[in-house]
Parts: structure tokens; C-alpha cells; sequence
């Protein structure tokens, strides 16, 4: 059963491009039409890329590993914020840190400097601080929540980065490539696909649009941490229950 419809993808505004003048031949194939000098995409085709890259964000998820998802536009920051956190992924709603890939350790070392005010403010080091100091430090660490909070659980380089407005965070993209970290993106008509492996050709101006688009992607990635659980279990008790008869083995000589 596909995760998203056409019907659903109309409802949410997903095939409204941009106007004709802004567009990127690169994305002609993606364009179903033009109409009021506006580009309306293809949404058979969206339907199509949707769940291309659900299954494989489920196959990344179903690993272990971490999706990084990135929006700074006002449009989407919410919806990012909260289907991001409901899978547990760590996500980018504020301004990029420059180098925040190409560059992880320096932004390891900010992470380690909010934990560390942290450790001050449990421990009672905050508490003698001179007034001064105290704002400073509670200024310092209010910046860092907010720029760094939501990726403070990212360990290691993301094992793919899902974007929405690939032109607006093109320097996110271009770390990406660098590093060569697969990159989901919803693509709009004025944007460049080339340098994204995984294109989701829609509206990336619309709320609706990039909710129901979201919606689809992490609820694959949900089934995909599922799965992950279900075959630990399952190794668990297969584990179990090869020990058992191999103890019965060992005290079926000892009681002969």
C-alpha cells in the first residue's frame, strides 16, 4: 500500500511550482504542465519519488542509523521540529552551522560545552559565579540550545540528510556531497535535482505541502525503528532458546 495518493498530494497543494520564469530546466521532467504562467508538477510523479525514499529512509532507519533533517524556512520548521522528534531524529529548524558537517568535530565540541554548563548548574559550580558570569553563561548556553539542541544526541556523521528548500540550504547540500552523504529533498521547480539522490519533486512554499510529504517519509522511518526492535527480540529469544538445550546437554552426562 503506497504511503501517500495523488488525491492527497492535490488536497495539500503539492503539484503548485513556481512561476515560469524562476524555473530549473533540470526540472522539466518533473513539470506536467504550465498554467497561468505558473509550473504545475507532476504529482504521479511525486507519488512515485514519495515512496522511493521511504523505503529507503526505512532501510536507514531499520539500521540503527541517523536521518538529519534540515528546514530553516518559517513554513516548515514546526512540522520538521515535531516529525522529527516523534521518530527521534535529530533536525536543523534554525540557521545552518556552517562546516556542521565537513566540520563535525568543532560543532561536538559546542554540544560538549552545553553539556558541560549543564554539569555546573547540577553540580553548584554556577551557583558561585559572580552575577556577570552567571548571565553570560545562561546567555551562552540559550544560544547553543537553540542552535544545537535538537542535534545534542548526534554522536557520529548522519547517515543521510533529508532537506526541504534545496536551494536555500544548498550549503547543507553541498556538505553532503562533499562527505558523500545520501540527500532526500523536497525539490521545488525552481531548484537544481542534480545533486540530490533522492528527489521528491512538490511545493516546498506550503505548510500542507511539506506535512503531508514529511508525514509519509517518517512514517516509514517508524517502521523501520520498529522492525529494528521486533528482530532484536526475536534474536533475544532465539538466543534463549539455544541455550536451553545445550544446558540440558551438558547435565544429561552429569547425571549418568
Amino acid at each position: 500500500m503506497a504511503r501517500t495518493n495523488f488525491e492527497a498530494l492535490l488536497e495539500a497543494g503539492c503539484h503548485f511550482g513556481h512561476l515560469k520564469r524562476k524555473w530549473n530546466p533540470a526540472m522539466a521532467p518533473y513539470i506536467f504542465m504550465e498554467r497561468n504562467g505558473i509550473h504545475i508538477i507532476d504529482l504521479h510523479k511525486t507519488v512515485a519519488q514519495v515512496e522511493e525514499a521511504a523505503s529507503a529512509l526505512k532501510a536507514i532507519a531499520k539500521s540503527g542509523r541517523k536521518i538529519l533533517f534540515v528546514c530553516t524556512k518559517k513554513q516548515g520548521k514546526l512540522a520538521v521540529a515535531e516529525k522529527a522528534s516523534s521518530v527521534n531524529m535529530p533536525y536543523v529548524n534554525e540557521r545552518w552551522p556552517g562546516g556542521m558537517l565537513t566540520n563535525f568535530p568543532t560543532i561536538r565540541k559546542a554540544v560538549k560545552k552545553m553539556t558541560n554548563i549543564d554539569k555546573m548548574t547540577q553540580d553548584g559550580t554556577f551557583a558561585n559565579l559572580s552575577k556577570r558570569e552567571m548571565l553570560q553563561i545562561s546567555r551562552q548556553r540559550a544560544k547553543l540550545e537553540k542552535n544545537l539542541g535538537s542535534i545534542a544526541d548526534l554522536n557520529r556523521l548522519p547517515a543521510a540528510l533529508f532537506v526541504i528548500d534545496v536551494l536555500k540550504e544548498q550549503i547543507a547540500v553541498r556538505e553532503a556531497n562533499r562527505l558523500g552523504i545520501p540527500v532526500f529533498g523536497i525539490v521545488d521547480t525552481n531548484s537544481n535535482p542534480d545533486n540530490i539522490d533522492f528527489v521528491i519533486p512538490a511545493n516546498d512554499d506550503a505548510s500542507k505541502s511539506i506535512e503531508v510529504i514529511l508525514g509519509a517519509c517518517c512514517q516509514a522511518i517508524a517502521e523501520g525503528i520498529e522492525e529494528k526492535k521486533v528482530e532484536a527480540v526475536d534474536k533475544k529469544e532465539a538466543g534463549e532458546e539455544a541455550e536451553a538445550p545445550a544446558a540440558e546437554a551438558t547435565e544429561a552426562p552429569a547425571e549418568a
